[in-house]
């Protein structure tokens, strides 16, 4: 049996293959195939119909209806509570901590800065003129 199955998944497997190569040769044609020229049909004349005129109609008159009052309701009592009785509880008593003593700490001195010794006069330098360069010749031989 197992043989059967076999032969039956190959032919399937055969046929299926031929078929892909048979697509593929006719999409490979379709592309290749020069495409034919379409005609351009002229274009009819449509005349307009003429636009319908819509007629205005008088607006309906709506009857003014008597506003239905509204009927009084009368306030709803709020129940009252029973008042609780709630034990008054005693407050601890808070101990106050000992506040630590800080110890002195000697005055640091801080010697004084020495003078700093005045810096030379800076010499005067003369302003250097900067010759001035000709520009280059335009040759017709130059980039």
């Amino acid at each position: 049996m197992a043989s059967k199955t076999f032969f039956l998944s190959y032919a399937l497997f055969v046929l299926l293959s031929i078929n892909n190569g048979c697509m593929s040769d006719a999409a490979r044609h379709l592309s290749e195939a020069t495409e034919p020229e379409v005609p351009t049909l002229p274009k009819p004349e449509v005349s307009e119909l003429p636009k319908p005129e819509i007629p205005t109609l008088p607006k309906p008159e709506v009857p003014e209806l008597p506003k239905p009052e509204a009927p009084k309701l009368s306030k709803p009592e709020v129940p009252t509570l029973p008042k609780l009785d709630v034990p008054e509880v005693p407050k601890p008593e808070v101990h106050e901590l000992p506040k630590p003593e800080v110890p002195t700490l000697p005055k640091l001195e801080i010697p004084e800065l020495p003078e700093v010794p005045k810096l030379p006069e800076i010499p005067t330098i003369p302003k250097v003129e900067i010759p001035h360069i000709p520009e280059k010749p335009v040759t017709p031989h130059s980039p």
